[in-house]
């Protein structure tokens, strides 16, 4: 357990994506639902409840994560259905039918974690965020 609030401590990129926190304050939720909700499995705040950070920069600014998606499972595929047939001796049906079965489960947040990832290359954490929206404008 400590070795995973090491590796995810707040202050880090991987905490933002990981626990699908806004990547600039660490406090607020960018999704509307949990982690592996169905239900409204793609709605996005449209800013920080937090910092007030805006989540939609620009139209279609999460294109790009459309691409870390494709790469990302591509690879989880490959390295997947090679350990369950090849190491572990699974016939290549049950290799993919456990394949599209985890990715059946698992495919909002593989979407969420895309996002994530795709607008933490543009926002950088900053500990005092919160504090500096709670301030008011003259």
């Amino acid at each position: 357990m400590n070795f995973l609030m090491a590796v995810f401590k707040k202050e880090t990129k991987k905490y933002s994506i990981f626990y699908l926190k806004c990547p600039r304050c660490h406090e607020g939720e960018m999704f509307e639902t949990g982690s592996w909700s169905f239900v409204k499995p793609f709605n996005m705040h449209q800013r920080c409840p937090k910092c007030d950070l805006d989540y939609f920069p620009e139209p279609g600014y999460y294109y790009g994560a459309m691409f870390i998606s494709y790469i990302w499972t591509g690879w989880f595929c490959l390295l997947f259905v090679a350990i369950f047939h090849w190491i572990l001796g699974w016939s290549q049906e049950w290799a993919f039918g456990l394949l599209i079965a985890f990715l059946a489960v698992n495919f909002v947040y593989i979407f969420r974690i895309s996002r994530l990832m795709w607008i933490n290359v543009n926002v950088r954490y900053d500990k005092d965020a919160i504090a500096k929206h709670q301030q008011p404008t003259p």
